[in-house]
Formats: structure tokens, C-alpha cells, sequence
């Protein structure tokens, strides 16, 4: 298999979404030595945000791109072609103002693109939009500075990025998606411990989880 660990946080030893995903993946070398893992960071290398030039050419059909259309899409190119070749995605992501952070939306932006993780086609009955990335799951884990997000949760309708991930990843195709969220790092203290450690404990356990199912 084929593993993509992508964190976001721009923190580095403080981060505790590292820390999840850091987790998860070690858990997984240890389990599987000879599978692939590629690495994407995106808080120590940041991608760049969606320009005209990229829509432009994201637009023009493959065979009538210019050199310079190429060019604008090169990293998107890069970006998308690392996610076709992995089986699973781990993601760290911090939950940011109730949303996810603009380092990961630009990643998002760059891969969502017409012609390589869906098509649209005006005259299909139900749905002009066909997912194009198939039989891939989907790792995220989140920290959030306060509590009670979750489902049921007294801030649930405030977090706007678990519905966000969902919707954009099953949008490509990627349906399989489970979240693992440590909460609390406001607060800090034995509420932060006992969400982190819980959620550590979590990252572990789906682990080893997908490495009996492989």
C-alpha cells in the first residue's frame, strides 16, 4: 500500500495534530515496513493559492494548454498525482476559526480540478459532477481549541470543517473519511491531556485497525 501523511499545522513541537498524524504513521510503519509513505507538509512548505493563470489553464482543454498553462498547473499536476498513487490519506489538520486553516484550503484548491478528480458533463440527468478518485479512505486529525464540537456536542453547528471535508473530499470521490479530534488546548490542563491522550489512543487503534484489513 501507499500511505500520504499530510500536516498542516504551521506549529511544529507544540502542534498536536503532528503529533496525531506522527502517531498514526508510526504505528503504521511498525505494522507495515514495506509499504510506501509519501510526505507532504504543508505548514513548513506552503503552497500557493489559486491564481488566474491557474484557473485559466485548469479550464483549457489538456491539448491546447500553452507552456505557460503547464506551468501554472505543475504543482496541482504534482499534488494530484500524489493523491491518485495513495491507498490511504492521514491528514493533520487544526481546526482554525471554526474552519480549516488556508494552508489546507490552498491544498484542497489545488486538487479539486476539473478533468482530474471529477468531470462535469451539462447533459448527464441527475448530476453534471462524476467523482474520479475511487477506493481511497481518508485519516483526518483535528485539534480544536474548545470542546463540545463534536456531534450533539453544544458547538457542533459552529464546526463548519468535519461537514467542509466531507463534502469536498466526497465531492472527488473520497467517501471514506474518519475523523479523530483532540479538543481543549484553550483550556489546556487535564482536559487537553485527557482529550489528546483519547484521541492518540484512537489514531493507534484505527492503526492497527487498517493494517488487519489490508
Amino acid at each position: 500500500m501507499q500511505l500520504l501523511h499530510i500536516d498542516s499545522s504551521p506549529r511544529r513541537a507544540r502542534s498536536h495534530t503532528r503529533q496525531l498524524s506522527s502517531s498514526f504513521v508510526n504505528e503504521w510503519q511498525i505494522r507495515n515496513p514495506h509499504d510506501t509513505i509519501a510526505r507532504r507538509d504543508l505548514g513548513a512548505d506552503p503552497l500557493p493559492h489559486v491564481t488566474e493563470e491557474w484557473i485559466a489553464a485548469a479550464f483549457t482543454p489538456p491539448n491546447e494548454r500553452t507552456e505557460t498553462m503547464q506551468t501554472a498547473l505543475r504543482i496541482s499536476d504534482e499534488l494530484i498525482d500524489e493523491l491518485l498513487k495513495a491507498d490511504l490519506i492521514v491528514a493533520g489538520i487544526p481546526f482554525y476559526n471554526f474552519g480549516m486553516p488556508s494552508g489546507f484550503k490552498a491544498y484542497v484548491d489545488q486538487i479539486v480540478r476539473i478533468g482530474r478528480t471529477f468531470a462535469f458533463d451539462p447533459n448527464l440527468p441527475e448530476s453534471p459532477y462524476t467523482p474520479l478518485v475511487k477506493g481511497k479512505r481518508m485519516i483526518a486529525l483535528i485539534s480544536r481549541g474548545d470542546g463540545g464540537y463534536e456531534a450533539g456536542g453544544p458547538n457542533e453547528s459552529m464546526n463548519h470543517l468535519d461537514p467542509h471535508l466531507r463534502t469536498v473530499f466526497g465531492f472527488i470521490g473520497i467517501t471514506d473519511i474518519e475523523i479523530i479530534a483532540a479538543e481543549n488546548d484553550e483550556w489546556g490542563g487535564q482536559a487537553l491531556q485527557d482529550s489528546l491522550q483519547n484521541a492518540l489512543q484512537r489514531a493507534q487503534q484505527i492503526a492497527v485497525q487498517e493494517t488487519s484489513t489490508c
